[in-house]
């Protein structure tokens, strides 16, 4: 099964930019594979070249596979609710769940527990993403904003293509960081060595973070509240690799650690306008057990060896 979503260019530029502009909801890699697989046409051409260059007012047609239905599976999954009201939800999401459906994929995600107990946002639309404004990595844990509504949706997407939204980021980065506070300006893009990964690239988009050391661990690690402007794929966890301070357990773009089993990367603070009242509002989640217990670990680490120093 699949399901088709037409829109039309509103500036020039290469296809796969305009799908993921009009479609924020997907990764570029993912919508890199919809057009490679031939599931986009351009004025009712297909094209299987993500860097085709289309002009603003092409209609575009995109057709993604459907997903299963796993809703009467996702009551068993527990909502930490931070705010709602009748358009808006902003939970604290655990690491380990996916926020939204994939093609191919079999597993509970995030939206499919928020429909469980809210079905008025199943009626937002029937591609297993209604609802979704924005997404957080699965090993990513923090506040994340979904929409309860079509007109919620419409209004949360447009701050976060406008950048007016604020994204606040704590993370434990290797070793020790020198200057404790900087910005990175750094295009992103696919890694041309590995589909699955993100990389810093000459072509890449336009990506922007901001990063200071709250805390520094002697040259093992360091805890940082990161800012970003932008909200490309992996951005924080490409962003502070390339600067050489990757994040604690991150697999993918540094290495596992005994200290914890996911990307030490929390989603602390979330400012919005809140599509009901027209209010800003800042959102805190609370900082889970696993990245407490491996700050503190690394408090005692350090003070050991402070008295170890002092001691010789």
């Amino acid at each position: 099964m699949s399901e088709e979503r037409r829109f039309v260019v509103q500036e020039a530029g290469r296809l796969d930019r305009a799908v993921v502009q009009a479609m924020p909801e997907l990764s570029r890699s993912q919508v890199r594979r919809l057009v490679e697989e031939g599931s986009v046409t351009v004025a009712g051409e297909v094209s299987t070249k993500p860097a085709q260059m289309v002009q603003p007012g092409a209609e575009l047609l995109v057709t993604e596979p459907t997903v299963p239905n796993l809703d009467w599976q996702a009551h068993d999954v527990p909502l930490d609710i931070i705010f709602e009201d009748e358009e808006t939800l902003i939970l604290n999401k655990p690491a380990g769940i996916i926020v939204h459906p994939r093609p191919g994929m079999n597993a509970v995600t995030l939206i499919n527990a928020v429909r469980a107990r809210y079905p008025e946002v199943r009626e937002i639309d029937d591609s297993g993403r209604g609802g979704i404004v924005h997404r957080l990595d699965r090993d990513t844990s923090g506040v994340i904003a979904l929409a309860k509504s079509e007109g919620a949706q419409h209004a949360l997407k447009q701050q976060w293509r406008e950048r007016e939204t604020l994204k606040r980021y704590l993370a434990v980065v290797e070793g020790f960081v020198d200057p404790s506070h900087g910005v990175i300006e750094a295009p992103l893009g696919a890694d041309p060595n590995d589909p699955r990964r993100r990389a810093v690239v000459d072509d890449g988009q336009y990506a922007r973070s901001e990063f200071e050391v709250l805390e520094q661990f002697d040259d093992e690690a360091a805890l940082v509240s990161v800012r970003i402007f932008t909200g490309r794929t992996h951005q924080i966890r490409v962003h502070l690799a390339a600067i050489g301070h990757p994040i604690l357990g991150d697999h993918m773009y540094g290495h596992p650690s005994e200290l914890i089993d996911r990307q030490a990367l929390h989603a602390r603070l979330l400012g919005l306008t809140l599509p009901s009242t027209g209010e800003w509002r800042e959102f805190e989640a609370a900082i889970p057990p696993d990245l407490e217990a491996l700050i503190e670990t690394l408090r005692r680490r350090q003070r050991a060896e402070a008295n170890h120093t002092a001691a010789g």
